[in-house]
């Protein structure tokens, strides 16, 4: 075994490219699955139409990811990074296929029991989740800006990829016997095999490219211990006297020093939680589009969410300012009324443009915030900021969803 790294420069290191793509591809591997159960979200209200499917589901989603990363981010300077990632893939890879095994178990049947199911697998979902993107992240946080761009494009990618194929799927099935489920089920062995890739990639492939060892290394001789398994792993042996270096910010410090990028991630997903994909199927009424109108809203919402995730890369495009992140994290709350009153008043032009627009800067927002709080921390500080982050990140999305009923008040058969 060799040695960690010391001195070299990470610019001179090979591999940042594959690094890129493999983090783009974990990051698609992150959300592919949810993704799928959103974009199939069409064949969940033919079989449960007085469910509420998506959004009971994302309800069911929600409390078991943050609940998990709430244990998971207060623990994290203890807790075996690659452990912790190999099992939330792993733990994707069984939940996606149970849902193939449920639905040909039942036969496509809906029902109670068929529901309460899903929702059972939905809440491991929530598990695998809060496992993957915490300790994706914060392993990130002290690597390049680039590669956190990379995971958090991958994550948009998932949406925008899937909605694409279920336009596919919908337009070669919609006139066959069953055509929504022969969807569903291509879409859910998809999501299978690819999180099975993930698993493979993060457990032989990235720990061993060179520039990944080197930024690990760094970690290391900063104090992390959560990265001895991968540093391992790609056979380098860490050096345990590292004693006078292991003083960090406790995870308090980090919040505080952070607070206004903690609650600018929060409010983020609080409102674009709040509207998709609840509103978008359920309170966007009837439409020259007919079935095919809530797929085609969640797809702009997916494609420019995908797109705003690549501006931060032309570098007067990327906000940086913490003051000016937060002034327009709090002008996208103008939505809410433009979005009500669009889908009383508007036709189905102007919620296009409208779902465009959140899914743009609900990217775009994301990966600036991102990318600029891990700045100027050491190693194990940035992994504990990323995961306190993800935290974060997840209370806005439980925050959203649950909101999300309130569209429902006055609605005839809400319930």
């Amino acid at each position: 075994m060799t040695n960690v790294y010391e001195g070299e420069s990470p610019s001179r290191l090979e591999g940042k490219l594959s690094a890129m793509i493999v983090c783009w591809i974990l990051g698609f591997g992150s959300l592919i699955s949810w993704n799928s159960m959103l974009t199939i979200g069409d064949y969940y209200y033919n079989l449960f139409p007085d469910y509420h499917p998506s959004r009971v589901l994302t309800l069911v989603y929600q409390p078991f990811a943050f609940g998990t990363m709430s244990i998971l981010a207060y623990n994290e300077a203890k807790i075996n990074t690659r452990r912790r990632s190999i099992f939330g893939y792993s733990l994707f890879v069984a939940s996606t296929f149970m849902l193939l095994v449920l639905d040909l178990a039942t036969s496509g049947r809906g029902g109670l029991g068929s529901f309460i199911g899903i929702c059972v697998i939905v809440a491991f979902f929530g598990v695998a989740d809060a496992c993957v993107q915490g300790g994706i992240v914060g392993d990130l946080s002290f690597m390049l800006p680039d590669f956190i761009q990379s995971f958090f494009a991958g994550l948009a990618a998932s949406g925008a990829l899937t909605s694409a194929l279920r336009l596919i799927t919908k337009a070669a099935f919609e006139k066959s016997n069953n055509g929504l489920r022969k969807g569903a089920m291509l879409f859910l062995a998809i999501s299978t095999l690819f999180e099975f890739l993930c698993v493979l990639l993060y457990t032989y492939f990235f720990p061993k490219l060179p520039i990944v060892k080197y930024f690990r290394s760094k970690a290391a001789l900063e104090g992390s211990k959560t990265v001895q398994a991968d540093l391992a792993a790609a056979g380098i042996q860490t050096k345990e006297d590292h004693n006078e270096q292991n003083e960090r910010l406790t995870n308090k410090q980090l919040f505080i020093q952070n607070i206004d990028y903690a609650l600018d991630l929060f409010l983020i997903y609080v409102l674009t939680l709040s509207i998709f994909p609840g509103f978008l199927y359920e309170n966007t009424g009837e439409h020259k589009l007919g079935t095919w109108y809530s797929l085609v809203l969640i797809a702009s919402y997916n494609v420019w969410d995908l797109i705003s995730r690549y501006l931060p890369l032309v570098k007067f495009l990327k906000i940086e300012s913490r003051k000016g992140l937060t002034i327009a994290i709090l002008s996208r709350f103008l939505l809410i009324p433009a979005f009500y009153f669009t889908a009383k008043y508007g036709d189905q032009g102007w919620m296009i443009l409208l779902v465009s627009f959140l899914g743009l800067t609900n990217g775009h927002l994301t990966v600036c915030v991102m990318t600029a709080a891990p700045k100027g921390y050491k190693g194990p500080e940035q992994n504990a900021l990323g995961n306190i982050l993800v935290l974060c990140l997840l209370l806005g999305i439980f925050a959203g969803v649950s909101l999300d009923w309130l569209w429902l008040i006055g609605k005839k058969n809400a319930f």
